[in-house]
């Protein structure tokens, strides 16, 4: 289920000519992709996933969108469309060989262990200046550009 919501979420980022519908599309197919990670046991990047991509990568694109002319807000056609359809077709053909060519092997199931404290506590306490040094980063950049846009 979580890997069809996360192709037919990018699929419809492709299909939608609406560029604030295709983002919306976009952050739903990044919370798949979490969704994805949470099934493997990755509890960490699941949480980046969402906190990073789903909520900062998408709001910082959303603000971008909002902040274009009403006009430039449609997708066009492109010159490229037939030969990216081409190029999608292809590699859709060479993954889906190699996933049914490869002969799977299944090992002895471990529980995997819960990495997202370890990594918590490494970001907070030694790596804590840093940390809080690209967030103040991030947010000067951020409102630079809304500055540089900003019609007077």
């Amino acid at each position: 289920m979580l890997s069809a919501l996360t192709v037919g979420a990018a699929g419809m980022v492709i299909v939608v000519r609406n560029l604030l519908h295709a983002l919306l599309f976009l952050i739903l197919s990044f919370v798949g992709v979490a969704g994805l990670y949470i099934t493997l046991s990755a509890d960490f990047i699941a949480v980046v996933q969402v906190l990073i991509y789903a909520g900062a990568i998408a709001v910082l694109m959303i603000f971008s969108v909002m902040l274009t002319p009403l006009s430039d807000r449609d997708n066009a056609e492109g010159l490229l469309r037939l030969p990216a359809l081409v190029l999608s077709g292809l590699v859709a053909t060479g993954i889906a060989f190699v996933a049914i060519e490869t002969d799977w092997q299944v090992t002895s199931e471990s529980s995997f262990e819960n990495t997202s404290v370890a990594i918590g506590e490494a970001l907070l306490s030694p790596f804590v200046l840093p940390f809080e040094i690209a967030s103040v980063l991030l947010v000067a950049a951020m409102i630079g550009a809304i500055v540089l846009v900003r019609e007077d």
